[in-house]
């Protein structure tokens, strides 16, 4: 089972919301659309399922051509962020309703049905309106509708935007899961770079409304393609300076300067742009933490057992994130370390160079 886009695009009043976009989407893992609000994901899923036109391209679903399919007849489930079930029904009804527009059995209705409740612990609310259940059982319930139907692909609009942190941490664990060895072509749209590491498989990364990179999770993590998918595959922001490199030697500014590891000091000398991940800067100096960087602190924010910073360095926004709790003094200079194993190096046209 495939799902494959053939330089797919859509426009609204003549403003182009997907750029064209070609894309291969398999069974077997999750694929992820990852980008900000705004990016897209939403509107490239809505063209796969057939609520959206295409302004081009083809959609071509288990080999069949289903461009100019209504969602209604591509044997798709969709589940969005919101809590989309029908108020009237009870839980058993709401979970067995595509089955019964399908015309299945009733005795297999039952069957589905009873296994979907089981696997997303709903058989206890299975006569309760939707009303009477929590925002985690009500996401639960349209999970299950989207499982019982045995679709031939279930599009999931980021479908834990609205529910607790415990209740994101405990379905995302349970989603690749859930949809293993069911056959369907599963694309999973997040604004979270975790959530897309955590589920794994392949992603796309996209930024006003195109896919800048697409592969296997792990892979574009560790080696974006380009600035911009640098970029999205980071939260909070990537650190982003201009750089020389001379010789051995990379200059950040008149204070700070380091000799350059593996195959980055093979670069030709020039400017650069230097992006790190936040999570690569700490407070802290480490065997690995050795380039010292001095900047003002402009926020701190304390999340969990994390803590960042955002500060000022020769005029540049910088941001640190580490474990545990610092003693940051907004206003103040602070020292931060940061991982040289673990810079970006970019051309001036935003191409990876290291």
């Amino acid at each position: 089972m495939s799902l494959e886009l053939k330089n797919v695009s859509k426009r609204v009043a003549g403003i182009t919301h997907v750029k064209e976009t070609s894309l291969t989407l398999e069974t077997g893992h999750f694929n992820v659309l990852l980008g900000e609000t705004g990016s897209g994901k939403t509107s490239l899923i809505k063209l796969m399922a057939g609520l959206d036109s295409l302004a081009s391209g083809q959609i071509i679903l288990n080999g069949r051509d289903v461009s100019g399919l209504s969602a209604q007849k591509r044997n798709i489930s969709l589940v969005h962020q919101f809590f989309v079930n029908y108020p009237h029904m009870s839980v058993f009804d709401n979970i067995a309703s595509p089955l019964k527009v399908a015309g299945v059995a009733r005795s297999e209705i039952e069957g589905r049905v009873d296994e979907a409740a089981g696997i997303l612990k709903l058989k206890p609310f299975l006569n309760r309106k939707p009303h009477e259940l929590s925002g985690g059982q009500q996401q639960r319930t349209a999970l299950a509708r989207a499982i019982v139907k045995e679709s031939d692909a279930v599009f999931l609009d980021e479908p834990l935007a609205n529910l607790d942190y415990k209740l994101r941490e405990e379905l995302r664990d349970q989603l690749p899961e859930l949809f293993a060895g069911r056959g369907a072509v599963v694309v999973y749209a997040t604004s979270e770079p975790e959530e897309a590491l955590l589920l794994g498989g392949q992603t796309a990364l996209m930024t006003d409304g195109k896919v800048v990179q697409f592969g296997p999770t792990a892979d574009i993590y560790r080696k974006p393609r380009d600035l911009d998918a640098a970029k999205v595959f980071s939260n909070p922001p990537i650190n982003v300076a201009g750089v020389t490199k001379q010789g051995e030697r990379v200059i950040l500014n008149e204070t700070t300067s380091w000799t350059l590891p593996g195959a980055a000091a093979t670069l030709a000398d020039g400017p650069y742009t230097l992006a790190i991940r936040p999570h690569h800067v700490l407070p802290v100096e480490t065997p690995a933490h050795s380039v010292r960087l001095s900047g003002r602190v402009l926020v701190t924010e304390l999340s969990g057992s994390e803590s960042s910073a955002h500060f000022e360095m020769s005029g540049q926004p910088w941001v640190s994130l580490s474990a545990g709790v610092h003693p940051y003094q907004v206003g103040e200079v602070h020292t931060f370390h940061l991982d040289p194993n673990h810079c970006f190096f970019f051309t001036p046209d935003g191409t990876l160079a290291a």
